[in-house]
């Protein structure tokens, strides 16, 4: 058994490499082997978001508060709110973050495959990020 005691692990700025606005990371926890999922709570500021990506064994995302949105390739953009579950399936090209007016927080959890959780790619523009409204 291991206890991962809150506040433990520092808490971390989103990489302008990979997030557009304000984001926080706090690393809830990293997989011991066999197992190969991952966590960390994410924090966006009104407006901020992610790049395009994809991770090759999907991805769980567990809304905790605020008000959100995510998009696949495609697809219309959809809004999420607290208690809200997501999962995109291995490969799916997507986004996610905050509302334009509003912060949202996140649990994300994911697999790591060969030593890899996610490829990203280019970052939402904010054409992208305000050209369509949200279906809830």
């Amino acid at each position: 058994m291991n206890i991962q005691r809150n506040g433990s692990q520092p808490s971390g700025k989103g990489p302008a490499d990979w997030f557009t606005g304000t984001v926080r990371i706090d690393p809830l926890f990293q997989p011991s082997s066999p197992a190969r999922a991952a966590g960390a709570i994410v924090t966006f500021e009104p407006g901020a978001r992610t790049a395009w990506h994809t991770h090759p064994l999907g991805q769980t995302l567990i809304v905790t508060s605020g008000c959100g949105r995510v998009q696949r390739l495609g697809g219309p953009i959809a809004e999420i709110r607290p208690g809200d579950v997501v999962w995109f399936p291995p490969g799916e090209k997507h986004w996610h973050g905050a509302s334009p007016t509003t912060a949202m927080t996140h649990i994300a959890i994911q697999e790591s495959l060969d030593g890899k959780v996610v490829d990203w790619l280019e970052h939402v523009t904010d054409e992208q990020y305000q050209s369509i409204q949200p279906n809830s």
